[in-house]
């Protein structure tokens, strides 16, 4: 059995180093791009009244949460919270798993599950020096 040279490990030491720090690099701005297609397609879906997708999107506890609290499957459930209409994205902040999207009339929290990203929280306002407060959340 023979060994690698010094010289050789060095060289794939150094090139495995390099395609970590490029790959690190552009993972923040991939999570955060894909929270906000996430995101924005929920608002799109409560925009076009398409309340099944809206629920398709929303992660699994805040879904249960939902239909809990109103009684009714989860389509009937979001439309009758008749949350704000995002607008425009103003702004948007993913750390590892979790993401936040500030929009013209809403803010949405997400967090990445298996499947992708999901809706944790619509309906958020800030509540000064306090957490958001917000119409759909999980438990």
């Amino acid at each position: 059995m023979t060994r690698p040279r010094q010289g050789g490990r060095s060289a794939l030491l150094a090139l495995c180093t390099v395609l970590f720090a490029v790959c690190g690099c552009g993972a923040p701005a991939a999570r955060e791009n894909a929270a906000i297609r996430t995101g924005m397609a929920f608002e799109e879906a409560l925009a076009t009244g398409d309340h099944a997708l809206a629920c398709v999107l929303l992660a699994p506890s805040t879904r249960r949460q939902l239909v809990q609290d109103q009684q009714q499957d989860c389509p009937r459930a979001i439309a009758g919270e008749e949350l704000p209409r995002g607008g425009g994205l103003r702004g948007a902040e993913a750390y590892g798993r979790q993401a936040m999207l500030r929009l013209t009339g809403d803010t949405l929290f997400l967090s990445q599950f298996t499947d992708g990203w999901k809706v944790v929280a619509a309906g958020c306002a800030p509540e000064g020096d306090k957490p958001y407060e917000c119409s759909v959340k999980g438990s």
